[in-house]
């Protein structure tokens, strides 16, 4: 269904946000608006809501100083990332993990076909930490 789009478990602005902070560090509710909501129409209010739902659904940690909270990640972005691909793939039923690997190879081959070889090294590096080379059926 190429074009459909696909709605994710997180809005946009709180994609926006975690991505701010991923790269920014810790930042408190002025700092991320006067980025996040230059040349948009997203309030202070806004971008307050948006800091409290992350981090009370544990996405984000906060710590008082002064007057103000200071918001930081509570959670990487791969950590993220991955958690978000097994609770999809469950919701869809996919309990096949080899159909998933699949689908997961060919959108990366769709989207660079460079990544298959970045796949592989991936693959590779995570079998040389092991200390194996082997297959991977204890993990």
């Amino acid at each position: 269904m190429p074009g459909q789009v696909i709605t994710l478990p997180l809005g946009q602005l709180e994609i926006d946000v975690l991505e701010y902070l991923w790269s920014h560090g810790p930042a408190d509710v002025k700092s991320v608006h006067a980025v996040l909501g230059k040349g948009s129409r997203r309030s202070l209010n806004t971008v307050q809501s948006t800091l409290d739902r992350l981090f009370r659904k544990g996405l984000l940690s906060r710590e008082k100083v002064s007057r103000a909270f200071l918001y930081s990640p509570a959670v990487e972005r791969e950590t993220l990332l991955l958690d978000t691909m097994g609770q999809i793939a469950n919701q869809l039923g996919a309990r096949d993990t080899g159909a998933l690997m699949a689908s997961f190879v060919q959108r990366a081959e769709q989207d660079d076909p460079g990544n298959l070889d970045r796949l592989q090294q991936l693959i590779d590096e995570r079998r040389k930490r092991r200390g194996d080379g082997g297959d991977d059926h204890d993990e």
